[in-house]
């Protein structure tokens, strides 16, 4: 905390400085600093020239020479300290610590009485000459340590919420005028070497709580109280046991520095005092509950609650069967089991938990005999010891659960199919269920079939107590063979299976169980009927297709569903579903996926992106086929296809029962709508010449999802046919890129685009010159990527516009208005001039572009003479053709070499004025002027002797150098030319016909 302080008050007096000639400063003395403590002294230096990381020099004058300089230590030279001063330097004692390039802090460790006198910092001279101060002294005064903090150590016992008193003395004998704080603290068990504040007195008598005290000092449960001048005081009304621990006051000394920072010179603590609490101790009482049929195989759970006790008690359990202790969990959640009961709990058979703070349970899986008798818990609360083990508070245990086991009631049978359906296809098994219930024994069993219309039963099967199986004559059959199958599922429970069930398998089945009697001559039998129904599978079938969302947005998923509405829903009947889709710019449907009968999937040979995007289940009736991240490819009509089999097909390549075709469902896949807004609001700002500007372009709202923006900025300067320039386009991706007209490195470093957030761009222009002034506009547009990687547009949102003006500089540039238009010939040379009013400042340069426009060829730049003189042309062919120069301190001539017939329309320049301008100094353009558009006409240079030989009364001729580069046309409309390539011979009549074209 001192560190801190001395930094802080350091940074304090250096934003006293300001800059100008060098000069050195240190901070206003005296500093009075105790004996044993640190100390920190800062030195700053400013206006000085050179490298900005400056060297310090720190020398002493003490009190018993104070004309005698005494070198301690420098940054630059390491031998710069005296030899009494060394060997604290190179232990660390002594240290300077650089806080910027042109800032020091020295840093004492341990002062002594003989470091008192007058220090000085010096900086070596960096500059070209002598000029300002270059060393600063300050006064360090090194007084006793009067500070005293005492405290009696002792070790107390209380109980959570008895009150706490305790007292500490803190006193002070300094001459100098200081303030006191006094502070408690709290080291828990176990809580290393991190105190804890309690409460405390500031230096400016100010009571402060610790963070996890403050609600309790709100309460008035903490209190701090002084009384008389040395003695503090601190109460706490409601011991808590996280109160536990070492209690001890630190006492600190505060002096104020001529700058008005307080500062700690002293600190002190007393010793400690243990305090030990007693956790308070709540009455609680312990129920038990029993859940189960209370039947042997059948599982039980007791349960045993806590009712009362404290908020978060640490309770262990006993559990009791019968007087005798089985199991136990203590309050770290660790189980202990007894006896046979480890081994049960090992095979799962048993299982002792804790459910909750206040709960415990124990379950038996599976009860039986042993099981019978008393069960009670006995719940105990405890504490740890500081030697780790638990100390038992208080006990209690429950009242005894009884359980006993209730005797089997008398024999029963009970019929029925396995899946609890009576009504079957053919071709599905059919599966019957016959259970006796009551005691286990020796059971027989016989399977009757009466089939429909008739009375007489048939004998299936039956099997005898010995396991042996009798198939009926019928059943047995070849027909038959290995389609009936009759098992013993468990001693009560015989299962009669029918593979391959055909509509004569309909009727009643019959089951009759046997048992022998020792005790009476017949056995004793019990019989049971159920009825069952075999369906045909040769029945209408109908299926549909259906979709929650016909309308689908690009990239969301949608879903289709195949519906079997036969009568199949309540059976299990095998079938196969297989999608098919015809895109939008096919009139053929395509196999996508196949779900067959027997569980596989297979897929079409249409493109493979739908095995990466989709995903289909199926049930029993109803295929869903799920696209993920629809594209534009995903648009079109889809099917499915519908087979059901009977189980035969299940085992061999018997061909489907029946089919169908659902409806043609088409699926269209389209754009989200735009929800993009932009702030269209238009605005003017006015700026110095040569400092930044930042245009914003806000996003009030976008569409929601995977969406990215591109923002493009446009500038339109100030000129007489100026066009909107694109300066630089951050597309969808962040790729930057810049504009045609911004390519040049120097415009490339004045533009820069950010993205501020979310909801803001920002165009940052640095060093606003003349040229920039204007308008200014974004244009926004709104992007979405699709999986196939295609980006859309969304849409788009221009901004309003930006103006952006210079605040006038005084400077001014008038180019002469000259209206002038000039014709020239073919080939030849023609110069265009551009002129001042006045030649302008001395101490400025000027520049030059030079415009061109002609009717729908659009304008654009020819060249720029730059204010040093370089030259830069619009397109590099422009070079050889063109030439620009300034011929006196108020004329700029653009030169036409070799002029051309597309070298016709209008010119125009505009000269721009430049001067240094901040600090380091640059030029920067800050007024310009354009002149008025001149006019240039190209006419056709003269026919060569070539072209008069092609020339003739009868033809109009056009010919550059030779006869063969001749175009010759008949002047007559009724006349046609004949001849050969490379001359032109005669015209002749056509009688009215079309006149034809010569060649050329």
């Amino acid at each position: 905390m001192a560190g801190i302080s001395y930094v802080a008050s350091f940074f304090l007096f250096l934003t006293e400085l300001s800059l100008g000639q060098r000069e050195v400063t240190v901070q206003k003395g005296p500093l009075f600093r105790a004996e044993g403590y640190p100390v920190s002294i800062g030195c700053n230096v400013t206006g000085h020239q050179g490298p900005y990381e400056q060297h310090f020099q720190w020398s002493v004058y003490l009190l018993t020479n104070p004309t005698q300089e005494v070198q301690i230590i420098s940054t630059k030279d390491t031998g710069f300290s005296y030899a009494v001063y060394m060997q604290r330097v190179r232990s660390g004692d002594i240290y300077v610590e650089r806080i910027q390039g042109n800032s020091v802090l020295l840093h004492i460790s341990k002062l002594q009485v003989k470091d008192a006198g007058e220090y000085e910092c010096h900086t070596p001279n960096t500059d070209e000459k002598y000029y300002g101060s270059y060393s600063a002294k300050t006064n360090l005064i090194v007084i006793p340590d009067t500070l005293s903090a005492t405290m009696s150590s002792q070790t107390l016992s209380k109980e959570e919420g008895e009150p706490l008193t305790l007292t500490c003395e803190a006193s002070k004998a300094t001459a100098q005028h200081t303030h006191l704080s006094v502070t408690w603290y709290l080291m828990q068990d176990g809580g290393g070497s991190q105190a804890t504040e309690i409460i405390s007195l500031s230096k400016d008598f100010i009571l402060v709580p610790g963070p996890l005290y403050t609600e309790r000092f709100a309460a008035s449960d903490i209190r701090l109280n002084k009384l008389g001048a040395s003695t503090f005081r601190m109460s706490i009304e409601r011991l808590q046991p996280s109160d536990q621990g070492q209690l001890f006051c630190e006492a600190t000394e505060w002096i104020q520095d001529p700058n008005e920072t307080w500062m700690s010179i002293t600190k002190k603590q007393t010793d400690q005092t243990t305090l030990r609490i007693q956790p308070a101790v709540k009455d609680f009482q312990v129920n038990i509950t029993a859940d189960s049929l209370f039947a042997e195989g059948k599982p039980l759970e007791l349960v045993c609650l806590v009712v009362g006790s404290g908020r978060d008690p640490q309770l262990q359990g006993i559990w009791f069967f019968n007087g005798t202790e089985i199991a136990h969990i203590d309050a770290g959640g660790v189980l202990g089991l007894k006896n046979d009961y480890k081994g049960r709990a090992s095979q799962g058979e048993l299982q002792v938990s804790k459910l909750g703070p206040k709960t415990f349970s124990l379950k038996i899986f599976s009860l039986g005999p042993e099981d019978e008798g008393a069960y009670r818990c006995v719940i105990a609360e405890v504490v740890r010891t500081r030697a780790g083990s638990w100390q038992i508070l208080q006990r209690k245990q429950s009242p005894d659960s009884h359980v006993h086991l209730k005797k089997p009631a008398a024999r029963s049978v009970v019929m029925s199919t396995k899946n609890k359906q009576q009504v079957v296809w053919e071709g599905e098994t059919l599966t019957l269920l016959c259970k006796a219930s009551g005691a286990e024994s020796s059971l027989s069993v016989s399977w009757w079939h009466i089939p429909q219309d008739q009375t007489q039963p048939e004998f299936v099967a039956g099997m005898g107590q010995d396991g042996i199986v009798q198939l009926g004559a019928s059943y047995g059959g070849p027909s038959y063979h290995g389609n009936t199958r009759l098992e013993k599922v468990d001693w009560a429970t015989f299962q009669l299976e029918i593979t391959f069930p055909a509509i004569t398998d309909s009727g009643t089945y019959e089951c009759r169980v046997s048992e022998k009697s020792r005790n009476q001559a017949r056995d004793r039998s019990w019989t049971q009927k159920i009825s069952v129904t075999v369906k045909s599978l040769e029945s209408s079938l109908q299926v549909s297709l259906v979709s929650r969302q016909p309308q689908v947005m690009l990239t969301n998923t949608f879903d289709l569903t195949c519906v079997v509405e036969a009568g199949y829903s309540d059976l299990k009947v095998p079938l196969t579903v297989t999608w098919q889709f015809q895109p939008a710019s096919s009139h053929k449907f395509h196999w996508l996926i196949r779900i067959t009968h027997n569980g596989t999937i297979e897929w079409g040979h249409f493109p493979s992106r739908f095995h990466k995007k989709t995903k289909v289940s199926q049930s029993l009736f109803r295929s869903q086929l799920l696209i993920h991240d629809a594209t534009e490819e995903e648009t079109g009509v889809y099917q499915c296809k519908v087979e059901v089999y009977d189980r035969n097909s299940l085992h061999n390549s018997h061909p489907p029962r029946a089919s169908a075709i659902s409806n043609p469902l088409r699926i269209a896949v389209t754009l989200p709508e735009s929800k993009l807004k932009v702030d269209s609001r238009s605005q003017v700002q006015e700026l110095a010449i040569n400092s930044n500007a930042d245009i914003g372009c806000s996003i009030l709202s976008q569409s929601s999802g995977n969406l990215q923006l591109a923002v493009i900025w446009y500038f339109s300067p100030i000129s007489t046919n100026a066009s909107w320039l694109k300066i630089l386009e951050m597309d969808q991706t962040n790729v930057i890129k810049t504009g045609d007209e911004f390519h040049t490195p120097r415009r490339k470093q004045k533009f820069h685009t950010e993205k501020v957030s979310q909801d803001l761009f920002q165009l940052h222009i640095l060093n606003v010159e003349d040229s920039d002034q204007g308008r200014y506009h974004c244009a926004v547009e709104e992007w979405l990527l699709s999986t196939n990687g295609t980006w859309h547009k969304l849409g788009e949102k221009k901004s309003g516009l930006t103006e952006l003006k210079l605040k006038p500089t005084g400077s001014k540039v008038r180019v002469s208005i000259v209206h002038w238009t000039k014709n020239v010939t073919e080939h030849s040379e023609v110069a265009i001039h551009c002129s001042l009013e006045s030649a302008g400042s001395s101490a400025a340069l000027y520049s030059v572009m030079w415009y061109w426009n002609r009717e729908n060829a659009g304008s654009k730049m020819l060249v720029h003479l730059q204010h040093d003189g370089l030259l830069e042309y619009g397109e590099e062919g422009l070079r050889r053709h063109l030439h620009c120069y300034r011929s006196s301190p108020t004329d700029f001539v653009l030169e036409l070499q070799q002029v051309e017939m597309e070298d016709a329309g209008t010119y125009w320049c505009r000269v721009a004025e430049w001067q240094l301008h901040g600090h380091p100094s640059k030029w920067v353009n800050q007024a310009s002027d354009e002149s008025q558009q001149m006019a240039l006409m190209v006419l056709p240079s003269e026919p060569t002797l070539p072209s008069r030989i092609c020339s003739s009364a009868l033809y109009s001729i056009s010919c550059s150098s030779a006869p063969s580069s001749c175009s010759c046309f008949c002047s007559s409309p009724s006349s046609a030319y004949t001849g050969r390539p490379g001359s032109c011979q005669r015209c002749v009549p056509t009688h009215g016909k079309k006149r034809l074209s010569g060649w050329t």
